[in-house]
């Protein structure tokens, strides 16, 4: 099995053009057919990139079928299938070796370079790129209506959600429009689930946490903590207004605010200073002279462990690139990436939070997962924004105990907590930061294992 997945020299099937739902789908994959990948013209001259994994643990089970994981990355214009392929749940890590915790032993997993623009995925005119989270919905529904409803196989799997950081909005749109596609019968698909990781569901909460978090942990004192605060203030103002992209902006002032009052903290981790940590070096780097861009470019290049210094673009623009055969000479991966961000500014300070009371209230299975270390996207917010839920099982959900999770072979170590209520469920992941499959690799392996076994719910 690791040799069949690590190899880069597989033979290649004949490029297919097919059609679906009048737009086009080009797509190639190995022989053995445990790989396959394409593109969906998912509006005319806007082209998104997928990357299909079948799992070589399939077990076919009619009582209990087989899952599919779409992991969708963050940023907006990080790439699923740079990041979260080769960094963090792939079978083959930045090496391309064989990775132990690859959540291929557990699902499926399809990787979309979301929304178009990043990555792979690409524009012919800057004016298609999204600018809300809505239409990046539209987007990747488009490319499942294009994937599943002429693939029988594909339908018997149950499709689970799973996104990280701004994903998580991405996610929680994408089922709702998945929802309303099943019902209308223009998709199908079984809905298995949406489980949300770190995720920038609600950045009020979020940025008036970062103050009291640090200064808990000792990395801001009380005068960095009250400018923190004060300027949190000025953003929930604005968001309270209306003025997105003015708190977008305001956004960017206070994570200047806090490096410069906790002498670099690293947002992902706030037990390591910005750049110390291999795996959010590059968004130091990648970010000088425009901060805007230290959230876009989280872990776009990380470097080699081997030390070849190549990082990701171009392990992505190189073997890789030659690999899959079909991307465009004239697009690199990530070459629209930071566009995709302008684009969604007015969007990016907008809250999510009733989007996931919806998914909640239609049944839909939602779990939420965040790392105890992360900054950005923080423990202490997320269960402020769960707190806003209006969904009527919550006071029960709150009061109950928590359970405590371990690693295999290791019950004496408590590596995290979970609570779950009816739908919805909840894992506090202790010692991991923003990236919990990178930092937690077992526990989240084990995790997505209960999440995947949980009855499909649409």
């Amino acid at each position: 099995m690791e040799k069949r997945l690590s190899s880069l020299a597989l033979p290649l099937l004949l490029v297919l053009s097919v059609f679906s739902n009048g737009r086009s789908v080009d797509s190639t994959g190995t022989q053995d057919g445990n790989e396959e990948w394409g593109y969906v013209q998912v509006r005319p001259k806007a082209h998104m990139f997928w990357w299909l994994y079948r799992s070589p643990n399939r077990v076919e089970n009619a009582s209990s079928p087989w899952p599919t994981i779409l992991w969708l990355q963050g940023g907006p214009g990080a790439s699923g299938v740079g990041i979260g392929n080769f960094e963090e749940i792939g079978p083959l890590d930045t090496d391309l070796k064989p990775r132990n915790s690859t959540w291929l032993q557990k699902a499926d997993l399809l990787f979309v370079d979301n929304p178009v623009g990043t990555g792979y995925s690409f524009v012919e005119d800057e004016k298609l790129l999204v600018k809300t989270d809505e239409e990046a919905a539209t987007d990747l529904t488009t490319l499942l209506k294009a994937l599943f409803n002429r693939n029988s196989g594909l339908q018997k799997s149950p499709l689970y959600v799973v996104a990280e950081s701004y994903g998580g909005k991405y996610a929680v749109t994408l089922g709702l429009s998945i929802v309303e596609a099943v019902q209308k019968g223009e998709l199908k698909l079984k809905l298995g689930g949406v489980a949300l990781g770190d995720s920038w569901i609600s950045p009020e909460d979020f940025v008036f946490s970062w103050g009291p978090l640090l200064r808990d942990v000792s990395r801001l004192d009380s005068n960095g903590a009250a400018k923190s605060n004060s300027k949190a203030g000025e953003i929930k103002q604005q968001i309270e207004k209306g003025q997105y992209v003015d708190a977008t902006d305001s956004w960017s002032t206070l994570e200047d605010i806090i490096m410069e009052s906790s002498n670099d903290v690293d947002f992902y981790n706030f037990l390591l200073d910005n750049g110390r940590d291999p795996t959010s070096m590059s968004a130091m780097e990648l970010s000088k002279g425009n901060k805007m861009k230290r959230y876009s470019w989280y872990l776009s290049s990380k470097a080699s462990p081997g030390g070849g210094g190549g990082g990701l673009g171009n392990l992505m623009n190189g073997v890789i690139k030659e690999k899959l055969k079909i991307i465009p000479k004239d697009v690199s991966w990530g070459g629209q990436s930071d566009l995709v961000f302008t684009a969604l500014t007015g969007d990016f300070m907008k809250p999510r939070i009733n989007e996931v009371d919806e998914l909640i209230s239609k049944g839909v299975n939602v779990t939420v997962y965040n790392g105890q270390l992360d900054v950005i996207c923080s423990t202490k917010g997320t269960e402020a924004w769960i707190q806003k839920l209006k969904w009527d099982g919550l006071k029960i959900f709150t009061n109950m105990e928590r359970t405590p999770i371990y690693c295999e072979g290791a019950n004496d170590i408590t590596k995290g907590f979970k609570r779950t209520h009816q739908n919805l469920h909840f894992y506090w992941i202790l010692g991991a930061g923003h990236f919990v499959p990178v930092d937690q690799p077992c526990i989240a392996l084990k995790m997505v294992g209960e999440i995947t076994q949980s009855p499909a719910a649409a």
